[in-house]
């Protein structure tokens, strides 16, 4: 079977979370279970934006590579080529970490 490719549409962002904290502060290893997922992530593709009442695109202010921070329930899961991602609109980036 040949790679697949995701190419977001408008406002939406490929997101790949990064890993989850397997230990808590004071040490104590977490199981799969009770590890909470990560917030944050790092684009992989974003669409090519948002069509405005205008006809015009709006910009959108993340790119490929940003690490960013999502909300808690942003996105959808998805599975291609054995990889998890989620995609999501752009208004559920919170803040590009820099």
């Amino acid at each position: 079977m040949a790679k697949q490719a995701l190419r977001p549409l408008g406002d939406k962002v490929i997101v790949k979370r990064v890993s989850a904290e397997e230990k808590t502060a004071g040490g104590i290893v977490l199981p799969d279970t009770a590890q909470e997922k990560p917030k944050r992530g790092i684009v992989q593709s974003v669409g090519n934006g948002r069509m405005l009442d205008s006809g015009e695109r709006s910009k959108m202010q993340v790119k490929k590579d940003d690490q960013v921070l999502f909300t808690s329930y942003a996105g959808t899961e998805i599975k291609i080529n054995g990889e998890e991602f989620l995609i999501m609109d752009e208004s559920d980036v919170l803040a590009i970490i820099e």
